[in-house]
C-alpha cells in the first residue's frame, strides 16, 4: 500500500503542480471544467498557487497536496470560498491513484480541518450528475445530496447538470 501526506500548499511546488495537472489533464476534463490554456505553463501555476496562498492568508481558502512517500504529487484537495461558517471543498486525483482511497481520505481531511481549524458548521460540494466516483466519496464521507444545479460545468464541449451536496458539520460525519 502506498503511504501518502496531506499538506498545504507551498510556492516551491510549481513544478511538481504544473507536471501533475499536465499529466492528468485530459483524465481531469472528463469529469470537470476545462481549465484555461494559460494555465497550463510555469508561470501559469506560479499564479494560481499565489492566489490560493493569499487565499489562505486571508482566511477564504486552505490549499492542500496529496503526496506520497518520497513527495510525487498524487493529488489535491482544497476547502475554498470560507466564510459564514461555511466553505466548498474540491479534490483531484491522479488517474493512476484513482480508485484507491485517496480522495475519501483528502476529503475526510478536509472535514477535519474545517472543525477544528476553521471551525466550520457546514460544507459544500458540487458534482457533475455522472461522476459516479466523486459522488460516492461525497457518500461515504457523510454529505447530502442537494438541490440541482443546471449547467454547472462544461466536460468536453457539452454543457452538464449536477447537484450541489451538502454536510452540516454540527451533526458529525462517518
Amino acid at each position: 500500500m502506498t503511504t501518502f501526506t496531506l499538506r498545504t500548499l507551498r510556492p516551491d511546488d510549481a513544478s511538481a503542480l504544473l507536471t501533475f495537472e499536465l499529466d492528468n489533464r485530459a483524465w481531469f476534463e472528463r469529469h470537470i471544467d476545462a481549465r484555461a490554456g494559460d494555465f497550463y505553463s510555469l508561470d501559469g501555476v506560479r499564479e494560481h498557487i499565489a492566489q490560493l496562498l493569499q487565499g489562505h492568508a486571508q482566511g477564504h481558502a486552505h490549499p492542500c497536496l496529496i503526496v506520497d512517500q518520497h513527495g510525487a504529487l498524487m493529488g489535491r484537495a482544497n476547502l475554498k470560498g470560507i466564510g459564514q461558517q461555511s466553505a466548498e471543498v474540491g479534490y483531484r486525483i491522479g488517474q493512476q491513484h484513482a480508485g484507491k482511497g485517496l480522495a475519501t481520505a483528502a476529503l475526510r481531511h478536509l472535514i477535519t480541518l474545517a472543525r477544528t481549524q476553521w471551525r466550520l458548521a457546514r460544507l459544500t460540494a458540487h458534482a457533475i450528475d455522472g461522476n459516479a466516483a466523486s459522488i460516492r466519496v461525497l457518500d461515504r464521507c457523510g454529505f447530502t445530496r442537494g438541490m440541482g444545479v443546471a449547467d454547472i460545468a462544461v466536460v468536453n464541449g457539452v454543457v452538464v447538470d449536477g447537484h450541489e451536496f451538502v454536510l452540516e458539520l454540527a451533526s458529525g460525519t462517518r
